[in-house]
């Protein structure tokens, strides 16, 4: 029986491709409502700031509630409790509810639901990494990380067109209606995953002392640490997302739609990278070709901060897309490969601290370098930093290097 052909991983890449669709789905419509009824960009900062506060601060307790919970359960219960959320977001978004209360109190209210659904990810995230080791032979754990990767970027790629689309040709209320059908199909998949036994080593251990086993895990292990923390200042210094706009507009000068087109390419990279490794799946020297994929991840985004023409400036984000791809696939199968049944959750928790700091970081270390040294050699700056830590982590983290499983 082939690995696709299990029911139950089915189910989990049936649960986890429409749970992030949705997901990205529901911030893409909220972004373009937010801007339209504020005109205000800072609103779109305050967004993202309200979801990732909680999201960040609860992530250490989340993981330790994780491993000392069945986490299918863990898991149902944050996907259902979002779908709740979601209903409300489209109640405060209807035409009537604005005419209401006003936009500023609509703008409080979708802030505060937000800060519920950061909430609820603090769990959801870290728990649909935990649980996959938990649903597969060890043997087949590798392809299992591809295809939940791919599930992943697949879904963040088709979430935001999909969304785009139907508040173009339809509305707001339409794309949050499809939203809330694909949730619902997501928690029906996640309710038909078995019941799952707790494998934390001591579920008595009181909550600080297990935050602090899975701190001590992370700081430890070497190998896991070094993955973790490549990847965070890889995305802290290295993305050009944030300045996405001002290279399409002033550079570039291809517009939004050109934008448009720049934001997928990344994305699409990814996805068809991950689609080639699920057929032809690395089969040796895995940390130093994640080394390397980090190191062309950084020229990429030299090349993409130098170029003056759209096609190169396409093909430079295309290919770190790409580059991102082997490094996230690599990085995700060390921690299947190389984390205790007992520390899942809590390990899971920790690196989605690094992964929202990282992302929500390097939007400010972006805007802030474009204001002192420039929009492009800001980028310039971040490809280089990002060049500094491979060559710093090809020294300081031989056993990464030497990763070979």
């Amino acid at each position: 029986m082939t690995l696709t052909s299990q029911p139950t991983i089915r189910f989990f890449l049936a649960a986890r491709f429409l749970f992030i669709m949705a997901l990205q789905m529901v911030t893409t419509g909220l972004g373009w409502y937010l801007y339209e009824i504020t005109a205000n960009p800072l609103a779109l900062g305050w967004m993202g700031l309200a979801e990732v506060v909680p999201a960040i601060g609860l992530a250490l307790y989340a993981g330790h509630i994780i491993d000392i919970s069945n986490k299918r359960n863990v898991l149902l219960r944050g996907m259902c409790l979002f779908l709740l959320a979601v209903v409300f977001l489209a109640l405060v978004t209807s035409s009537w509810f604005l005419h209401a209360a006003g936009a500023q109190f609509v703008a409080l209210a979708i802030y505060g639901i937000i800060f519920f659904t950061g909430v609820f990810r603090a769990f959801t995230g870290p728990t649909f990494n935990a649980i996959l080791a938990q649903l597969v032979q060890k043997e087949h754990l590798p392809r299992a990380v591809n295809f939940s990767t791919t599930a992943w970027q697949s879904a963040a790629v088709l979430g935001p067109v999909v969304a785009g689309l139907l508040i173009g040709s339809y509305s707001l209320s339409a794309m949050f209606s499809i939203a809330l059908v694909l949730l619902t199909l997501s928690c029906i998949s996640a309710a038909q995953l078995p019941h799952l036994p707790v494998q934390h080593s001591n579920i008595n251990l009181r909550t600080w002392e297990s935050v602090k086993e899975g701190l001590a895990f992370v700081k430890n292990t070497k190998i896991v640490l070094s993955a973790i923390s490549i990847d965070m200042f890889a995305v802290l210094f290295g993305g050009a997302t944030a300045m996405l706009p001002v290279f399409a507009k002033d550079i570039l000068h291809v517009g939004a739609s050109g934008m448009g087109f720049l934001r997928a390419a990344q994305g699409i990279g990814t996805v068809l990278v991950l689609f080639v490794l699920a057929k032809l799946p690395l089969r040796h020297a895995q940390g130093r070709t994640m080394l390397l994929s980090v190191a062309a991840f950084g020229l990429c985004m030299v090349v993409f901060a130098l170029s003056k023409s759209f096609w190169l400036s396409f093909a430079a984000i295309f290919f770190s897309g790409v580059f991102d791809g082997i490094s996230v696939l690599v990085r995700g199968t060390i921690m299947q490969l190389y984390v205790p049944d007992g520390m899942r959750g809590r390990v899971s928790s920790v690196n989605s601290m690094f992964i929202n700091s990282s992302n929500e970081m390097g939007q400010f270390e972006s805007g802030m370098a474009a204001r002192l040294l420039g929009t492009v050699p800001s980028v310039v700056f971040g490809g280089c930093m990002t060049l500094l830590v491979v060559a710093v982590a090809w020294f300081k983290a031989p056993a990464l290097k030497k990763l070979n499983y």
